[in-house]
């Protein structure tokens, strides 16, 4: 047969230990694409070196497009019939679908119970002092519960592996098989007041243990078990491993009833009668039924290989992206060894970009809550334990990266306290160099001297120092905080009992200060005149145009504050802005977005954030694949505030996994001349000296 691209890729998904070289020769001399691979099975070395060669060369051979890690080349331009509407679907994306119509409203409805009942850890749920209803917001949470448990039982038989059970807290019944149902409750029943029973700080305390403890131990459980179900022979050989064993036991019985040792007993006759079978024939029907479940298998996941993936620049692009985020090799032997977890993973798009589409979404299936006391399962076989489906698959990607030195943890809830806790005690008074009078914290005599700061590590280069083409953008966090008097929690323990007002500026006012100094600073580096793109983000993105020295202020009038902390909503747009602009290098998918080209500009981005972002993990997901964009980010912070500290300790372990994000904190009273000066280094990508920063921070001179 002549091979195509369409039967190399085919080829591929029953071989993926081969290459398209060895597809191709494969292919050549066989009358089928299913002859073509059992003759790469019997002799996978049947063709030298030299003759897949030869015959990658000779004539013309669709094999040109093969990627490796360095190369960086897309097909052209991807166009689509206007309209286009994916078509696949399987249990995952139908159970997705089903659950975000009410996801984001129960999240909401949640949040607001907890204020109400001033309940300001987001991790605990409301309880009442009393089980018999009246009506009040808690028990109307409850009840809504009640009613989306037939979501709830829809979503757990789409994700679960084979042999778990579904569970749920609405039956707390002595019948029902919720592990979490003996966990302490952080209430203490022997005290309530007007906002009904009161938490313990030290229940709450062992709660969080019993938890903890609770899911490491479920999650080892279920981990082995779906190891333990994977099939024991290749599901890609067309089963010729189990048609072997089964010959090979098969002739072992014919050679024991030769030779005479396998006599049958007086009782032969009467298990006969009974239909009992001997250990041999249980083995041969285990073998048939792991041959059967081997075929279906396979079969489940080329169909969704192809739902998914249905033209071969689609699959380029999928695996362009395997390579770029370092999971190729993973991913690759999961499918060939690991063929359950593949399937499950496969369904829920753990292999390929994420969807433009989602960003603008109020919830996606990267915004579902993972609730293992109450049911809500993630994705992945060790899922507990994780706030969300986003988290989860940000951690799987992290531990299963090529080059990954040991397992990265998501520290759990009293580790990451205790450890923003050590960060925030390591702060020390800013270098005096850097004071400077028209400060914000100065000007507005919110109180005396600056807050002590965790100084940044030492800077290093990553990323190549900024050329003449690089396009640098500003996107900055517009939400309701922004604009908040900035607030500390009071801890009792691990329990936040309230908050206290910091004395410091207002995060927006800082922000600007330190937008104007960046903007001048690189005016005078790069002499822009025309200023730097500026998108703000909430719950939606607004492009703000160029700023510069001289329409600062009038832009910065134009802002409104107020709405969530999207950043996903402001990401894409700045992405479509950037390629906007260097379209002709690009190329644009339907589902997957732009996608850059050897010669696309690399872009710089400086993003401003006072909190967690609600998809900051999707975010950090999509950079993790990305290698013409290099973001700074600047953390603002309350003084004295753990999370805060938490935070900025989640984006130091992003940073030392991806070298195309780097950020800077700060916190309280801010030394915004120190920040710029490491904000620079980080942005331009080289050490800026004190005496180059002293030249760049002067204000620029406009002409008319």
């Amino acid at each position: 047969m002549i091979p195509s691209e369409s039967t190399i890729a085919e080829f591929l998904a029953f071989a993926p230990e081969a290459d398209e070289g060895k597809a191709f020769v494969f292919l050549e001399g066989s009358e089928s694409i299913q002859a073509a691979v059992e003759s790469f099975y019997a002799d996978p070395d049947k063709y030298s070196n030299a003759q897949i060669a030869d015959a990658k060369t000779s004539g013309e051979k669709p094999i040109d497009k093969k990627i490796d890690g360095n190369n960086d080349v897309l097909p052209p331009a991807y166009t689509l019939p206007a309209g286009y509407v994916p078509s696949h679907t399987n249990p995952v994306i139908h159970a997705a679908l089903v659950r975000a119509r009410d996801e984001q409203e129960m999240q909401t409805l949640l949040q607001q119970v907890q204020i109400n009942n001033r309940i300001y850890n987001s991790d605990i749920e409301p309880e009442h002092e009393v089980d018999i209803y009246c009506n009040c917001d808690i028990h109307q949470y409850q009840r809504r519960k009640w009613t989306r448990l037939g979501v709830q039982n829809l979503w757990s038989s789409a994700v679960m592996y084979p042999g778990e059970k579904a569970y749920s807290d609405c039956d707390r019944s002595v019948f029902a098989s919720n592990p979490y149902m003996y966990i302490p409750s952080p209430f203490s029943r022997q005290y309530t007041g007007m906002f009904g029973p009161r938490i313990s700080p030290q229940m709450y305390a062992t709660s969080i243990h019993s938890t903890i403890s609770l899911n490491a131990r479920l999650n080892a459980e279920a981990q082995n078990a779906v190891n333990s179900r994977e099939p024991k022979h290749s599901i890609w050989d067309g089963g010729a491993a189990l048609e072997s064993a089964m010959a090979e036991l098969t002739l072992a019985q014919e050679r024991q009833k030769r030779s005479g040792s396998g006599k049958p007993s007086k009782l032969a006759g009467l298990k006969r009668a009974l239909s009992i079978r001997t250990p041999e024939e249980k083995e041969l029907q285990r073998l048939a039924n792991e041959k059967t479940h081997a075929a279906e298998l396979r079969t489940a996941i080329l169909r969704e290989e192809e739902g998914r993936w249905p033209d071969p620049t689609w699959r380029h692009i999928v695996v362009a992206y395997q390579e770029k985020v370092g999971m190729r090799q993973k991913i690759s032997g999961l499918r060939l060894n690991q063929p359950i977890q593949y399937l499950h993973l496969l369904r829920a798009g753990y292999f390929e970009p994420i969807p433009v589409a989602w960003a603008n979404l109020v919830s996606n299936p990267l915004k579902f809550s993972i609730e293992a006391a109450s049911g809500w399962r993630g994705i992945t076989p060790a899922w507990r334990g994780y706030e969300d489906t986003a988290e989860e698959r940000l951690y799987w990607v992290l531990n299963h990266r090529e080059g990954s030195a040991a397992a990265r943890m998501k520290p759990d809830l009293i580790s990451a306290l205790d450890m923003a806790r050590r960060r925030m005690a390591s702060a020390v008074e800013p270098p005096p160099a850097y004071f400077s009078a028209d400060d914000t914290c100065h000007l507005q005599h919110t109180s005396d001297g600056y807050s002590k700061q965790v100084m940044p590590p030492p800077f290093r280069a990553y990323d190549a120092p900024e050329v003449a083409s690089d396009d640098t953008m500003i996107l900055l966090d517009v939400s309701g905080s922004m604009d908040f008097t900035p607030m500390r929690p009071n801890y009792d323990g691990y329990l936040i009992t309230g908050y206290s007002r910091s004395t410091q500026p207002k995060n927006k006012d800082v922000a600007k200060a330190i937008v104007r100094r960046f903007t001048d600073a690189m005016i005078n580096h790069d002499r822009n005149r025309g200023g730097y793109e500026l998108v703000t983000f909430s719950s939606h993105a607004t492009p703000m145009g160029y700023i510069h020295h001289t329409n600062l202020e009038t832009q910065w009038n134009n802002i409104r504050f107020g709405g969530g902390t999207r950043v996903m909503t402001g990401w894409q747009m700045v992405k479509e802005l950037h390629f906007q602009k260097h379209a002709q290098s690009a190329t644009h998918h339907p589902v997957y977005g732009w996608q850059a080209g050897p010669k696309t500009p690399m872009l710089r981005l400086l993003l401003l954030l006072d909190g967690e972002a609600t998809d900051m993990d999707e975010f950090e997901l999509d950079l993790l694949s990305l290698s013409w964009v290099h973001v700074t980010i600047f953390l603002i912070g309350v003084d004295g505030c753990p999370h805060h500290h938490r935070h900025a300790n989640e984006l130091q372990r992003i940073s030392e996994v991806n070298h195309h994000v780097s950020f800077v904190d700060a916190q309280g009273n801010t030394p915004e001349r120190f920040v710029t000066h490491e904000l620079l280094k980080r942005h331009l990508g080289y050490d800026v000296s004190m005496a180059e920063f002293e030249r760049l921070e002067l204000p620029p001179a406009y002409e008319e």
